[in-house]
C-alpha cells in the first residue's frame, strides 16, 4: 500500500514542461466520456478535435485512447491528414530516469505544434509508442449534435411544404388566376363599351 502511494506521489510530481497549460486533461476526459459512464442514454454525441488556431479537424473521439495524468495531453490512435508528423527527433524526459525520443505533431494548415509521437522509449514506457499525443492547450473540441440555435418560424410562409400545404397553395393560386381573368374580361367589356360610345358620338 505504501509503495502504491509513493508511486502515485511520484506520478503527480512528473510534469511535462513541453505542454504547460491550465487545462486539466482528466477534466476533458470526464467531459467526453464521464456522461457515458453515468448515463448510457446521454445526449452527448461523438467529439471532433480541431486545431486551436485554424480550426482544422485533427481527430475524433472514435480514435480515443485515453489521457495522460498530470501532463494535459489526450491520446488518439488515429488522426486526420491535417496532422503532419515531424521529421526532427529530439530528447524528451518523460520522468527523471526515463529519456525518450519524440517527434512533434504539426497542424497542416497553420503549422502550429499540436503534440508529439514517441518514437523510442525505455521498456517501461513502450506502451506510449504507436499513439498520437495532443496538448489540450493547443486543440479545441466540438460535440456533434450540440448545435441548438434555430430560426423562429414566422407565420404560414414558414410552414414546411407538405402535400396538404401544397394543395392549399395551389387552390389559392387557381382562385387568384380566375379572379385576374375575370377582372381582365370585365375591363375588356368596359373598354369595348367606351369605344362603341365614342364611335356613336
Amino acid at each position: 500500500m505504501a509503495a502504491r502511494e509513493k508511486s502515485l506521489k511520484h506520478r503527480q510530481k512528473v510534469v511535462n514542461t513541453t505542454f504547460e497549460s491550465s487545462i486539466d486533461s482528466t477534466a476533458v476526459e470526464e467531459k467526453l466520456f464521464g456522461h457515458a459512464e453515468v448515463d448510457e442514454d446521454g445526449d452527448d454525441g461523438p467529439v471532433v478535435f480541431i486545431c486551436g488556431k485554424c480550426k482544422l479537424p485533427v481527430g475524433d473521439s472514435m480514435s480515443w485512447d485515453g489521457s495522460e495524468d498530470g501532463q494535459n495531453q489526450i491520446r488518439l490512435k488515429r488522426v486526420t491528414d491535417n496532422v503532419v508528423v515531424g521529421e526532427d527527433t529530439r530528447l524528451h524526459e518523460a520522468s527523471k530516469r526515463s529519456l525518450c525520443l519524440i517527434v512533434d505533431l504539426f497542424c497542416r494548415g497553420c503549422h502550429t505544434v499540436l503534440g508529439m509521437v514517441y518514437t523510442s522509449t525505455p521498456k517501461n514506457l513502450d506502451h506510449k509508442r504507436f499513439a498520437f499525443y495532443f496538448s489540450v492547450a493547443d486543440i479545441d473540441s466540438y460535440v456533434l449534435g450540440s448545435a441548438s440555435q434555430m430560426l423562429a418560424a414566422e407565420g404560414p410562409k414558414e410552414q414546411p411544404v407538405t402535400l396538404e400545404y401544397r394543395g392549399i397553395v395551389e387552390q389559392q393560386l387557381t382562385e387568384m388566376k380566375m379572379l385576374v381573368m375575370s377582372m381582365a374580361q370585365r375591363l375588356e367589356e368596359i373598354d369595348t363599351g367606351l369605344q362603341d360610345e365614342s364611335d356613336v358620338a
